[in-house]
């Protein structure tokens, strides 16, 4: 049993005036004071030397396309998927580049979020109001982040379309309003449905009502994002100026065409060095996912070195790779650069803030808020990384037009994840997939999405 508030130390006045004391006698302390009053911090300690050595060149280069937005949304995992193959598409096609739709997959995603939502209220009609469960079901059913195998569930499933096809809308690019009304309905259903469940009606009765409800969903998704084409025309013009066509096409059948890649052969290898969690092991988060009956999520929790390495193997043979990481973490927008020494902030506060990337993990500091795609390395002499060439998609005003630099020693410290083909993994920690999944609470910081906007 904790202690009542009124037994705890109470901050005295003497206690301020020594903190006071000490601050006044500090001239580092007021000149920071002086600056912060008229800009933002960031701008007052931000290492000159460190924006003088930053370079955009790199030893080794993934072929790119012209940078994507996902503007004011969190929609940050599917465009890194599909940049991971829109190049692809684009030599097949004949272009010089391409892009495709994300709107297409985020209606689908929020589709498949709001039944899978609606049928984990109706396995658990045990939850107590305000239990940890239910409270972190009831949290964000609807929010625009998802994770690798999220990505992978909606290809294998819907295919994919050109951006054309189902372009962005007001509400894709500005999700916050859309999410909460559906969010809104997603809470009201649920509660209708525990009451159905309390009150002894039947299976089947329950079924339909939940049914009737996703005819809502729906009909609200159509009206924020548009209608999900089952099939469309395709036709296109391409760089040589001359005119091609394939009929009427579905999203699968564009996808096995256009877009080859075999979402199975890859693995998802995380690293998460916390003393809870065990290195090397396999492991999944319970009741995350999008798609009820789809891929669970799949973890192979290893030393960042591997990930590293298989990252590096992937670029030398010209393939990107999807990875997520904590992005809002020492990085200056403008430059487009990740670098741990980027900001003098303990200078600037005479005070020491960081810690080892398990205690961020352990006290809530860090997790992944983000996926890219990783384009290019530029490898030292004797072949280790020195930093890496990042495709964001946040438009061309950040960075080298819309691509960023991250140091090695960041990625040491803040990338979680990476999506890596299976022929760059040895057979030892393949053969992880096939051992049971340790579960992980929902709301472990494994079990993050990457929403950053």
């Amino acid at each position: 049993m904790s202690t009542p508030i009124n037994a705890l130390r109470a901050l005295t006045p003497e206690q301020i005036q020594s903190a006071a004391a000490k601050t006044a006698g500090n001239p580092i302390a007021r000149i920071a004071r002086n600056a912060a009053g008229k800009t933002d911090i960031r701008s007052v300690a931000l290492n000159r030397d460190r924006v003088q050595a930053v370079s955009h060149a790199y030893s080794h280069v993934v072929k790119s396309g012209k940078t994507t937005s996902q503007f004011a949304s969190g929609r940050c995992w599917l465009f890194a998927g599909l940049n991971l193959f829109r190049m692809s598409a684009a030599e097949r096609l004949g272009l010089e580049d391409f892009e495709l739709s994300q709107t297409y997959l985020m209606f689908y995603d929020k589709l498949e979020k709001s039944n899978l939502f609606l049928e984990q209220i109706i396995d658990n009609p045990q939850l107590e109001v305000s239990s940890r469960l239910l409270d972190w079901l009831c949290a964000a059913p609807l929010n625009d982040g998802g994770q690798w195998d999220m990505f992978t569930n909606l290809i294998d499933k819907y295919g994919v379309v050109p951006k054309r096809i189902m372009p962005e809308t007001f509400s894709s690019s500005n999700s916050v309003v859309m999410n909460q009304h559906i969010t809104q309905k997603l809470r009201r259903e649920a509660q209708m449905l525990r009451s159905k469940m309390q009150n002894g009606e039947s299976a089947d009765a329950t079924k339909a009502y939940k049914d009737a409800v996703m005819d809502d969903i729906y009909q609200m998704l159509t009206i924020h994002l548009g209608v999900p084409p089952t099939s469309f025309e395709w036709k296109w013009v391409n760089k040589e100026h001359k005119f091609h066509t394939d009929g009427e096409i579905t999203p699968q059948q564009f996808r096995d065409k256009y877009c080859p890649i075999d979402m199975h052969d890859k693995a998802c290898l995380i690293h998460c060095p916390q003393a809870s969690k065990q290195i090397p092991a396999h492991y999944t988060v319970g009741f995350l996912g999008n798609v009820a009956g789809g891929r669970e999520i799949s973890y192979l929790n290893l030393p960042i070195e591997t990930l590293k390495a298989a990252a590096v193997q992937m670029i030398l043979d010209g393939k990107p790779v999807w990875f997520g990481c904590d992005v809002g973490k020492h990085l200056d927008r403008e430059l487009g650069v990740l670098d741990l020494n980027l900001f003098d902030t303990e200078l600037l506060y005479g005070t020491e803030l960081l810690q080892e990337k398990a205690a961020r993990l352990d006290y809530g500091q860090s997790l992944m808020t983000h996926a890219m795609v990783l384009v290019g390395v530029d490898l030292s002499a004797d072949g280790k990384p020195k930093q890496w060439r990042v495709e964001n998609s946040w438009g061309e005003a950040v960075g080298e037009v819309g691509y960023l630099t991250m140091t090695d020693a960041w990625f040491d410290q803040y990338v979680y994840e990476v999506a890596i083909d299976k022929q760059y993994i040895s057979k030892d920690v393949l053969d992880l997939l096939d051992t049971p999944a340790t579960v992980l609470d929902p709301w472990d910081p494994m079990g993050s999405l990457a929403i950053a906007e």
